[in-house]
């Protein structure tokens, strides 16, 4: 996402009714069967499934939500043109249709994409749902008082960049076509092979024009997706969903709606859900949780107790920790001071610091380790386990350092275990072997996101991370590296300042291709090219442990979410 510590916080309720990791995903002991785990007898429909979070479910609007594949929670409300596959590992990473009967018909060049609604869609009032109804909800994203949600559309279709919403502009977008109820055409100002990929952003939720209430309207949205809102507390600290009767799975393969009733209690301190989730009394067995992960010290607890092992999800999301360096700043500004910090980092300690290896693995590229991304292996710097502080002394020898060098490592005080001071000690700590001097410099967690995501004041040398807004390379190589997107005023992400033609129009050229498979290997070699420029330093992928409760069942864990699917599970 654009803004990765929102991936962080909200893709895994995600987040954003979001954050989680990358591979292969499993669930409790990782040679369990993820389908049978919580019960041996098949799933049944009834029952209250309860959702202990930490943060609460804010701006349950479609329009402000910024979600990876429409969210957790928000997708049980709100069904879009196309969804994410439910299914657990890598073939939860597919895109498949929700709304529509296929994910896109694109034109020859990806300029314009067409998509027809299923018959018999309603929204929870029994009105069929239109496609003049899904237009209006991507327009209302548009409004400034509806802000939050991807800024993909606005940049994408024509007329975006300078549109301001149904409230000040009635006409509409021209670009957005609905020549009947089933039909919406798409007509974008640049080729987007992974439009069927945006699609599954909530902005593509259909919304009745009459019902619109405004910046109100995410007390009660109406729902077109198995379940509807009946209660929204304290701005999403407390939502009750209930079964939405004109839902019909007869026009959603996806969402099995197991439960009779969802209760989302939020605001809730981490270790006291996992404690909770431990115990699973009363209500707490049927009970899991969108956000909150296993400790280190929880989990070395948790493993000691076969019982509660079992009850253990493991996931994986496209999500990358790492070094990020900013050239303009001496001595970052000669490549081979940033291929020595390459060649010195330990990713043992680093991934030591991040909880161990159950909730850390090891990253030498910047893609994450999964298909969808089209990972391509590399190591342009080899460093092993544990640094090779011989060889980053030889290459600042070469860059005119042979006494060695101080510098400042920016990070933030958060205690999250990827960009905290655990991770900077521990580069630190490398890196003073091949005789470079870390000063650390540690800011709230404001203060860092907004120090280092500025062109003024970017620091040269600091901890960083990004987690993917769809499973696919393009959205996590183009806003950190491609050069149209260095924003001087305003939030920047190209934190490197590269502006390399080359690199721009492989972007150029893979955003054309409607074959994902095709453009995922692109993606993949692309990645490898620019690692060679050591701009980054890859340190580690998370790996997301969540405990659920004793009475849940029907487990599914995809690489596109890295977190269990609630749309799947059953209680007993």
């Amino acid at each position: 996402m654009r803004q990765p510590s929102l991936i962080a916080r909200r893709v895994a309720a995600v987040s954003v009714s979001l954050v989680v990791a990358a591979g292969a995903a499993a669930c409790g002991p990782e040679d369990n069967d993820a389908k049978s785990t919580g019960g041996d007898s098949e799933p049944r429909k009834g029952g209250t499934l309860t959702v202990l979070n930490a943060n609460p479910q804010e701006d349950f609007d479609p329009a402000r939500l910024y979600t990876s594949g429409g969210g957790n929670v928000p997708s049980l409300v709100f069904r879009t043109l196309t969804t994410r596959n439910r299914e657990d590992g890598a073939a939860g990473a597919e895109v498949v249709p929700d709304l529509a009967t296929d994910t896109g018909r694109p034109s020859k060049n990806a300029t314009v994409w067409t998509y027809t609604l299923k018959k018999g869609l309603k929204y929870e009032d029994g009105s069929p749902i239109t496609s003049a109804d899904v237009k209006y909800g991507i327009e209302r994203s548009f409004a400034a008082e509806l802000s939050g949600g991807a800024p993909y559309l606005r940049d994408w279709l024509i007329g975006g960049a300078d549109y301001q919403g149904p409230y000040k502009d009635k006409k509409g977008l021209d670009s957005i076509e609905t020549p009947d109820e089933r039909t919406l055409v798409f007509r974008l100002n640049k080729p987007e092979g992974e439009f069927p990929y945006l699609a599954t952003q909530t902005q593509f939720t259909p919304v009745p024009k009459a019902k619109d209430t405004g910046t109100k309207y995410e007390e009660h949205p109406v729902s077109s997706g198995p379940y509807k809102v009946v209660k929204n507390e304290n701005d999403g600290e407390r939502l009750i969903l209930e079964r939405n009767t004109h839902w019909s799975a007869a026009t959603d393969a996806e969402r099995k709606a197991y439960p009779d009733k969802i209760d989302v209690r939020s605001g809730l301190d981490s270790s006291v859900i996992n404690q909770r989730l431990s115990a699973s009394q009363g209500a707490d067995g049927a009970a899991v949780t969108t956000d909150t992960n296993l400790g280190p010290a929880e989990l070395a607890k948790v493993s000691g107790d076969k019982e509660l092992a079992s009850r253990v999800g493991t996931g994986h999301f496209g999500y990358t920790n790492y070094i990020a360096f900013n050239p303009k700043v001496k001595p970052f500004d000669n490549p081979k001071v940033r291929q020595a910090i390459s060649y010195a980092v330990d990713r043992s300690s680093v991934i030591n610091a991040a909880g161990g290896s159950s909730l850390a693995e090891p990253a030498t590229t910047y893609l994450p380790d999964q298909k969808s991304f089209g990972y391509t292996p590399y190591d342009h710097f080899p460093a092993g386990k544990s640094g090779n502080a011989a060889k980053a002394e030889e290459l600042l020898k070469e860059a005119g350092y042979k006494n060695g060098l101080t510098v400042t490592l920016t990070h933030s005080n958060a205690k999250d275990f990827e960009t905290s001071p655990e991770i900077a000690t521990a580069v630190q700590d490398a890196l003073k072997k091949a005789g470079i001097t870390v000063k650390l410099q540690g800011l709230e967690d404001n203060d860092y996101s907004d120090k280092i995501h500025s062109a003024k004041t970017e620091p040269g040398f600091f901890l960083a991370h990004w987690g993917a807004d769809w499973p696919s390379g393009g959205p996590f190589l183009a806003p950190i590296f491609d050069g149209r997107q260095i924003v001087k005023d305003g939030a920047n992400f190209n934190t490197g300042f590269l502006n390399d033609k080359s690199v721009n129009d492989e972007i150029d050229a893979i955003n054309k291709l409607t074959d994902l498979d095709a453009a995922a290997k692109r993606w993949g070699a692309l990645d490898k090219k620019i690692g060679e420029q050591a701009l980054t330093v890859p340190l580690f992928h998370p790996v997301y442990k969540r405990l659920y409760g004793k009475d849940v069942k029907n487990i599914v864990i995809s690489d596109w979410t890295g977190v269990l699917d609630i749309s799947q599970v059953a209680v007993k």
